[in-house]
């Protein structure tokens, strides 16, 4: 039925894919069992598939409980004809007797043929989410294999498994073609029964951070901390950066010599822009330094996490930034409501507020004393 070539093959790829044979085996006889009763519409009753790799065999048995009247032909035998094959055999004894199924040697076959795909499959999708759970959040280098109507497909690391880049992970204005080499960051890994996904973003945040910290020692060894982190992608990133250590220049450390370091993010980003902030524990000077590369005059506390922020007349426009991406990147980096107006509209919004504070004065003067008690009205 299965021969001792099938036997030597999956001794074969239990040393080539490290699979172990019985993990095979085990599939096997489950599913010719499957394919027998299938094949006898389930009229089968119960049976057991032995398989012996070493004499290189498979036999099936039929599996019975010896009672001394049968009512059920399929799942019983009687205890008379039980002691034929074995004198020992009580009522109650699970008797097991050898046949060899007819016309069942294709279907064998095929099914193990089967087996083995399905098992490659299984073991080869665990692999890699064994392989790659340690991977997430982290930065890899792929080739892009394929690009549909939506997605990208790229051949991750030397194993070549594929990783998928969906629309929401693709940084607007990039153009990606096959055979192209790019710095992915690992987002997430899906198990959904079948295939296992490794989901790769051009995008996140987490890019931006990982290619900081291979560019700059001082990031990878943590005497510079990455702070905060806010971008959209294609156009600007913010981050905050911090040292405990006074010696280092948290912020030079970044640049590097002559914007080196910093450059060669950025062009990994495809000229993203990318302001480097120092971050404070004070908010307000957070807030002030956020809105770099304005200038800031003051920033003044509003309300719980909200704040307004005073920039001269001719940077206002540079503060805000197109589209107000730069206030709005700002507000995400320090986590406050920021309110950006110009130095001679928040001397104005003073003045007014002063004159109707005066105003307000001037008309409580002008009202007449209460009557005193016993005094006519």
């Amino acid at each position: 039925m299965v021969n001792k070539e099938f036997f030597l093959a999956l001794e074969d790829l239990e040393a080539e894919k490290g699979i172990s044979s019985e993990v095979f085996l085990d599939a096997l006889r489950g599913a010719l069992v499957s394919a027998y009763k299938k094949q006898y519409d389930g009229g089968a009753g119960t049976v057991d598939v032995v398989i012996n790799p070493e004499k290189c065999s498979i036999k099936f048995y039929t599996v019975k409980t010896a009672v001394e009247e049968v009512t059920d032909p399929e799942k019983e035998i009687s205890l008379a004809e039980a002691r034929e094959l074995k004198k020992s055999y009580k009522a109650g004894d699970e008797v097991r007797k050898e046949f060899v199924p007819k016309d069942f040697g294709r279907i064998a076959a095929q099914t193990a043929k089967q087996v083995i795909l399905q098992k490659l499959h299984e073991t080869e999708r665990d692999n890699t989410l064994n392989e790659y759970s340690d991977k997430k959040d982290e930065l890899m280098s792929c080739v892009v294999r394929k690009v549909d109507a939506k997605n990208v497909y790229v051949e991750l690391g030397k194993g070549q498994v594929e990783g998928v880049m969906l629309p929401q992970d693709q940084v607007p204005g990039e153009k990606y073609n096959v055979n192209d080499r790019l710095k992915v960051y690992v987002k997430n890994i899906k198990n959904n029964g079948r295939n296992a996904q490794v989901l790769v973003s051009r995008s996140a945040a987490g890019l931006v951070k990982r290619l900081f910290e291979n560019e700059v020692p001082e990031i990878k060894s943590g005497s510079v901390i990455v702070k905060a982190i806010t971008r959209e992608a294609g156009q600007r990133t913010k981050m905050a950066i911090y040292s405990e250590d006074p010696q280092v220049d948290a912020v030079g450390a970044c640049v590097g010599n002559k914007g080196a370091r910093v450059n060669a993010v950025v062009a990994e980003l495809n000229g993203e822009k990318v302001d480097i902030i120092l971050w404070s524990e004070n908010p307000l000077e957070f807030i002030a330094k956020a809105l770099s590369p304005a200038k800031v005059i003051s920033v003044t506390q509003v309300d719980e996490k909200s704040a307004v922020a005073i920039v001269p007349d001719d940077k206002l426009s540079l503060a805000i930034g197109r589209e107000g991406q730069n206030a709005r990147l700002a507000a995400r980096l320090t986590g406050w409501k920021i309110d950006v107006k110009s130095e001679s509209a928040a001397a104005k919004a003073a003045l007014a507020a002063e004159a109707a504070k005066a105003e307000s004065g001037a008309e409580e003067a002008e009202e007449p004393a209460p009557a005193q008690s016993g005094e006519e009205a």
